[in-house]
């Protein structure tokens, strides 16, 4: 069995799943059905996946088993999570900031130093 199509091979847009078949018992299922997360992502990402977490997310690892290096690693690394729609570091941004930043900008937003939306952008780690 081939993996399902994701893309239009005429248009290259996404294609819709509109019809599911259990080959056991002949059940048909008709509508619109997504193919979730990893259903856009190329071929040899999906391979990245498998690999990443067949060696427990381990990059050091993952250099033997590719033949790449770390930064190559990291590189396609960002690029899956990029395709699933997320931008690498922005999780880390808001971890590292400290109590004592977080106190200083309400601080200085109860002080009228800066507005909501400003301290907003500061605290998601959007801004410095």
């Amino acid at each position: 069995m081939n993996p399902a199509l994701t893309r239009c091979p005429v248009c290259k847009n996404e294609l819709t799943v509109t019809r599911l078949h259990c080959s056991s018992c002949e059940t048909v299922v008709e509508g619109r059905f997504t193919g979730g997360h990893f259903a856009n992502l190329t071929a040899e990402q999906l391979d990245f996946i498998v690999t990443f977490v067949r060696v427990e997310g381990k990059l050091n690892r993952m250099e033997g088993e590719l033949g790449l290096s770390y930064p190559t690693i990291r590189n396609r690394l960002h690029d899956v999570i990029r395709a699933l729609g997320y931008e690498p570091g922005k999780e880390e941004a808001s971890v590292e900031m400290t109590d004592e930043k977080r106190k200083t900008v309400l601080e200085d937003l109860d002080a009228g130093k800066i507005n909501a939306e400003s301290a907003m952008r500061i605290l998601r780690g959007e801004e410095a």
